[in-house]
């Protein structure tokens, strides 16, 4: 068969008819083109005596050329994918093959047209690309969810309708239930009902059952954990891709009846959460049981669940030494007058504050109150500083005028006296905190200001009678 009898036939039926058939010479110059009905008309003789390989996109260029020496030397081509561009401008992405006619019929190239499966493709991509950017505003929808939920002050527990079993619940809940070392993950999957006191199952099988059949129902009292501290357990029905929960919000009585106090409590307690001195409630372990949120800007802390029962110490400058010192002091005393430190927070941020505290007894309190005052901006004092520089550099004026163990212990002696004076200053020459501060006995710290003549300084000692 010749070339035109190869074209003649092709011609006869649309359905033979490739999209795009190309009639060539063995060196890849086009002779004759046609194009199915399917892509629309052109006018393809500008094409007739050019090179095929400048008829496409320069990339493909190198593919059609392998493809014309492949059918020239065994007859038939592999397939293979360019981007054709037609003499009116239009670009179709166009897989093509080619096979040798015989003698000198040439070759002749078939093309099928590609847009349908580029436009799948797109849109394959596009929906990708829609998928990925909803599975990444789901994690961050579940990412908030779980900063929340694991932040809340109030503890909250899901169960599933069948079995009650404990899908989720938050450190708070944790906390109330007894395991606050294994963590929530501990707790998820039991029964909650097993955590129950037995005379008290049935009252909270009622509640749920009132809140299936009537949608709401009223809290109960449920004594929770290993201590059974009374707890008031409300629930409401939540629908989810799991199934349904039930949603337990548990609030300690002792929060309820703080709710239900006089408008005198009330106001004091806005008043104090309206402070910007930071404000805390400790035992006399050191724990913190209640914070106001100018102490969390000072920690920065997002809620007061991430510093509930932690020790106070853990914030302050010197952990462990300042909380000693203060706890001991209001053990002993009962109050403490201001002085100055420092607080840590959690993101590297140190703030200088002034404290002062008071417990609810004279002496060995149950609870104590802590006011912390940031100073961080006010004019630090120079006299004392400059004084010290003073007295140093006196000390420098006398080297070679005696041996060096001389100069030292001058020197410690200046240094020595210098902080004495600071601590007087911050305690408000109350000596008896002076010596916690400084980590001395009052009998060496008698001896210290004797030594450098300021026993008699007019000082308040709380501990000490004349």
């Amino acid at each position: 068969m010749n070339r035109d009898q190869v074209y003649t036939s092709m011609s006869m039926t649309n359905l033979a008819q490739p999209d795009v058939t190309i009639f060539l010479d063995y060196a890849g110059v086009i002779r004759r083109a046609a194009l199915s009905p399917a892509i629309p008309a052109e006018v393809l003789d500008a094409w007739v005596g050019r090179p095929w390989t400048e008829t496409v996109e320069s990339f493909g260029s190198e593919s059609l050329q392998s493809l014309v020496d492949d059918a020239r030397d065994l007859g038939v081509s592999a397939f293979r994918q360019v981007n054709q561009i037609f003499p009116s401008g239009m670009r179709l992405p166009i897989e093509y093959t080619a096979v040798r006619l015989g003698e000198d019929a040439g070759l002749i190239a078939i093309g099928r047209s590609l847009q349908a499966v580029t436009e799948l493709q797109s849109r394959l991509v596009e929906a990708q690309q829609t998928m990925e950017r909803d599975y990444w505003k789901l994690r961050e929808v579940e990412t908030r969810y779980r900063l929340l939920f694991g932040s809340s002050s109030d503890a909250v527990i899901l169960l599933r309708v069948n079995g009650l079993a404990i899908q989720d619940l938050n450190p708070a809940a944790s906390r109330v239930l007894g395991r606050p070392t294994g963590g929530p993950r501990s707790l998820v999957g039991k029964d909650f009902a097993g955590e129950l006191l037995d005379s008290e199952r049935d009252v909270f099988h009622a509640m749920l059952q009132r809140l299936a059949d009537q949608g709401s129902a009223p809290g109960i009292l449920l004594h929770l954990g290993a201590q059974r501290a009374a707890w008031m357990v409300r629930a409401s029905r939540l629908a989810s891709e799991a199934g349904s929960l039930y949603l337990l919000q548990l609030t300690a009585t002792q929060a309820v009846s703080t709710r239900e106090q006089s408008s005198d409590g009330e106001l004091t307690d806005i008043l104090i959460e309206r402070l910007p001195d930071g404000f805390v409630v400790t035992d006399r372990e050191g724990l913190i049981r209640w914070v106001n949120p100018a102490f969390l800007d000072l920690v920065q802390m997002p809620s007061s669940s991430g510093v509930m029962q932690q020790s106070l110490g853990r914030w302050l400058d010197r952990p462990g030494a300042d909380v000693g010192v203060l706890l001991a002091t209001i053990a002993r005393l009962g109050v403490v007058r201001p002085f100055l430190t420092r607080l840590r927070g959690e993101l590297g941020a140190e703030t200088e504050v002034e404290l002062s505290a008071a417990g609810d007894l004279d002496t060995e309190p149950t609870s104590i109150g802590i006011l912390f005052r940031d100073v961080g901006r006010r004019l630090p004092r120079r006299d004392n500083d400059e004084r010290l520089g003073g007295r140093l550099a006196a000390l420098t004026g006398r080297i070679g005028k005696g041996p060096l163990r001389a100069l030292v212990e001058e020197a410690v002696s200046v240094l020595e006296q210098h902080y004495i004076e600071e601590a007087l200053d911050l305690t408000r020459g109350n000596r008896t905190a002076t010596a916690d501060l400084l980590g001395l006995s009052r009998q060496s710290l008698y001896v210290k200001l004797k030594r450098y003549g300021m026993d008699q300084d007019a000082t308040t000692d709380p501990g000490h009678r004349p």
